[in-house]
């Protein structure tokens, strides 16, 4: 494993919404250049909008932190019976490394017993998010234009858990 072992992963409260946002934004630039679209929600988000994103009780949003630093966080959406996962964010510099598997793994523990599926959406043009979800059991199951966007949408069934 190497170095991997020691990210840990937790909640985000709104103490870290400023290295959140930093977070978010540095490794959403690569993504607005993917789009050449600099206005892509996750970089237009303001702080004040972040923290009260924070707060919401049907919101969890999951960081990774190495040490002191957050270097990856996601943000899980939740309704009855299912969650919406997105947001994913890594830091530029510790991309490859297999921290946005790693969260993703984090999540169902996390998720109430109602659950049965897993939403998560990505640009359809994320390349490298498609195939990571696509790997961990997600199905693709529509596009979905927002504005000059295209989302692709992939579901996961939750096996019976017992």
């Amino acid at each position: 494993m190497g170095g991997m072992s020691e990210l840990r992963i937790d909640t985000v409260g709104t103490d870290d919404s400023g290295e959140l946002l930093t977070l978010r934004r540095a490794a959403f630039v690569t993504e607005a250049q993917v789009y050449e679209d600099p206005n892509i929600p996750p970089l237009t988000q303001t702080l004040d909008e972040l923290r009260e994103d924070l707060v919401r009780d049907d919101v969890i949003t999951l960081g990774a932190w190495d040490g002191h630093r957050l270097v990856g966080s996601v943000r899980v959406e939740l309704e009855p019976g299912k969650a919406t996962l997105g947001r994913l964010a890594v830091a530029p510099d510790r991309q490859g490394e297999g921290i946005g598997t790693q969260m993703m793994l984090s999540v169902p523990p996390l998720l109430p017993d109602d659950v049965e599926e897993i939403w998560v959406f990505t640009g359809r043009d994320s390349k490298q998010n498609l195939t990571m979800y696509a790997n961990r059991g997600y199905e693709h199951q529509y596009d979905q234009a927002a504005g000059d966007l295209t989302y692709a949408y992939l579901r996961k069934i939750l096996g019976e858990q017992g």
